[in-house]
C-alpha cells in the first residue's frame, strides 16, 4: 500500500511538470511600419492570461511565429490581439494614444 501512495504522488509530480515548464518566458518581437511590437509573454501571464487562452480557446494565433499575418485592420475588427484589446478587457488597438504601448520606434 505503502508504494500505491509514492507510486501516486510521483505519477503527479511527473503530470504536473508539464504545466511548470509551459510557463511563458521571454519575448517575440515582429516588424511594423509604425514601429517594431514587442510582445511579453510574461507580462500578459502576470495579468492571468495563459498560452492556451490565445493559442487554444479561441485559436487566435499559431504558436510559431510567422505563421500568422498580423495587420491593424484585423485588430480593429477584434482578431488577433484586438480581440483582448478592446478598450474593456484591455487598453484598445484602436485608441491613437495607446499605439506608443505596443509600436516602439
Amino acid at each position: 500500500m505503502k508504494f500505491a501512495g509514492i507510486l501516486a504522488v510521483f505519477a503527479g509530480l511527473m503530470l504536473s511538470i508539464g504545466n511548470v515548464m509551459a510557463v511563458p518566458a521571454g519575448t517575440v518581437e515582429f516588424a511594423s511600419p509604425m514601429g517594431k511590437v514587442t510582445f511579453d509573454a510574461k507580462v500578459h501571464a502576470d495579468k492571468g492570461a495563459k498560452c492556451a487562452d490565445c493559442h487554444t480557446k479561441p485559436k487566435l494565433f499559431e504558436m510559431k511565429k510567422g505563421k500568422d499575418k498580423l495587420t491593424m485592420k484585423d485588430m480593429n475588427e477584434g482578431k488577433f490581439c484586438g480581440a483582448c484589446h478592446d478598450g474593456k478587457k484591455a487598453f484598445s488597438v484602436k485608441a491613437p494614444a495607446d499605439c506608443a504601448k505596443c509600436h516602439k520606434k
